[in-house]
């Protein structure tokens, strides 16, 4: 393969991955209420960071300091206490669910969102975001 055939087929590729990248976020969806999954023990001290986008609004970010050693059940105490101490009580619901699970719900005026991980620096801590 010559040196122009490479670079034309790194370029399709890369376009070809911008284009689903691009797909993929327009696919994100809202919904009135989301589940977050924790698994695992926090190996180190950080912190989560989980935003909620509610349509036709700003996002908003919630920072939650985690600390070495706190356990799945423990972390999903603290998020829930994060959110709910920086989340409008008149926007938002927050509990936890089976220990491990955080449930986020609009309330009845608020509209639908959408929630990601934009951030988290606990090493050994999984989350799984999603719809409900």
């Amino acid at each position: 393969m010559n040196k122009q055939h490479r670079s034309t087929t790194i370029i399709t590729l890369l376009s070809g991955l911008l284009l689903a990248l691009a797909a993929a976020s327009a696919l994100a969806a809202t919904s009135n209420k989301w589940r977050l999954q924790f698994s695992g023990d926090a190996g180190t001290d950080g912190t989560i960071v989980v935003q909620l986008l509610p349509e036709g609004s700003k996002p908003v970010d919630v920072s939650i300091p985690i600390t070495k050693g706190t356990g799945e059940n423990d972390v999903a105490k603290a998020v829930v206490q994060g959110l709910k101490a920086q989340l409008p009580k008149s926007a938002f619901s927050v509990e936890r669910d089976d220990g491990e699970d955080v449930l986020i719900k609009k309330r009845s005026n608020t509209p639908k969102f959408e929630v990601t991980i934009t951030s988290n620096s606990v090493e050994g801590v999984r989350i799984v975001p999603g719809r409900e």
